[in-house]
């Protein structure tokens, strides 16, 4: 048997989401960069670069666990000019992905796995995009619901709930939706979080989203927007509904999509399918009765997005959550923006 190719692997940030979420005893693991990566056989991870000196030694400490070789950075620039990986992941906060992401394409690996949003707009998303093709660099965006294995049970699940009639997403989080002078930080809910709902829309319906009525905005004294909901019409969909909150004492995300035959509510903790049935309530009536779909204990988020970029290496899968598609959450996004500016 011809033995499997290991495939190097570097981080830049090495923060929450690069390493530390996968030390989150609650959060299904694995649900970091760095757990993903050495919770898969065929990768090897070889360096990482971040420039707190307190997280990077405290990332360096725990790899060298796992690999005595491993290398710790301060700055990517310095960690690429030693190493040349075949997977560059790009984990620092939104207003650092341009700078972070044009610097991993530069290095050419063979993929670069960029966190959500591409970037804080279109404009430095669209630099991305053509850095990545001059380099011949393929970017795949971490929006990890398209690899959670309740997502894809709803999208799989949708033909059977016959025409859609109404689909509600909504995300409700105590931070703030958006206000201007957050733009440059992306320290906002609408593309921090929102990429996330509005993307799962798209990838679960197979539906773009143009042209949203914003509606119901609520801002705060200091003229910060907490609440809106933007409302969509499609040829196929006759009403899809985005709400955010940016004043919940908690956190929350899912999808609710209602069918002429069913009804698909899918979100953080929660899955249920239903189909038509004969009522056991009433005579000559139809009732909703909840459908047992199996699905595994794990949803596999992020191990899932990281066998993904291992097959695309090998040349057996495309890219599931690309660049391109992540470009078209970001400028769904800003449409809304806009009409918030008003």
């Amino acid at each position: 048997m011809e033995k499997q190719k290991i495939y190097s692997a570097t981080i830049t940030g090495l923060g929450r989401i690069g390493f530390s979420l996968g030390q989150d005893e609650k959060r299904e693991q694995p649900a970091s960069h760095t757990m993903a990566i050495l919770g898969n056989k065929r990768l090897s991870l070889v360096a990482g670069a971040d420039i707190d000196a307190e997280k990077r030694e405290n990332w360096r400490s725990f790899v060298v666990q796992k690999n005595k070789k491993v290398c710790a950075f301060d700055s990517s620039s310095a960690m690429f000019s030693k190493i040349h990986p075949e997977i560059a992941v790009v984990s620092v906060n939104e207003s650092a992905h341009l700078e972070e992401c044009l610097r991993a394409i530069e290095a050419k690996p063979r993929l670069v796995i960029l966190e959500k949003p591409v970037a804080v707009n279109s404009k430095q998303a669209q630099k991305i995009r053509a850095v990545a093709k001059a380099n011949d660099v393929p970017v795949m965006v971490n929006h990890e619901r398209r690899f959670s294995a309740d997502y894809i049970a709803a999208k799989d699940f949708l033909p059977q709930i016959g025409e859609i009639q109404m689909v509600r997403a909504e995300l409700c989080s105590g931070l703030r939706v958006w206000a201007k002078q957050f733009e440059e930080s992306g320290e906002y809910s609408l593309i921090h979080d929102g990429t996330h709902l509005v993307d799962i829309v798209r990838f679960v319906l197979g539906a773009e989203l143009f042209n949203p009525k914003v509606e119901s905005v609520f801002k705060d004294d200091e003229g910060i927007v907490r609440n809106f909901t933007a409302r969509y019409e499609t040829e196929r969909i006759p009403e899809i509904l985005i709400t955010m909150s940016g004043r919940s004492r908690f956190f929350s995300f899912g999808i609710d999509i209602l069918g002429t035959l069913g009804r698909i509510c899918v979100g953080n903790g929660y899955a249920k399918f239903y189909e038509r049935t004969e009522s056991k309530l009433y005579s000559g009536f139809y009732s909703l009765e909840s459908k047992d779909i199996k699905l595994p204990k794990k949803t596999g988020y992020f191990s899932g997005m990281i066998q993904n970029a291992v097959d695309f290496l090998d040349g057996k899968a495309d890219l599931k959550s690309p660049l391109e598609e992540a470009i078209a959450d970001l400028v769904a996004l800003e449409e809304i923006k806009k009409k918030l500016q008003k």
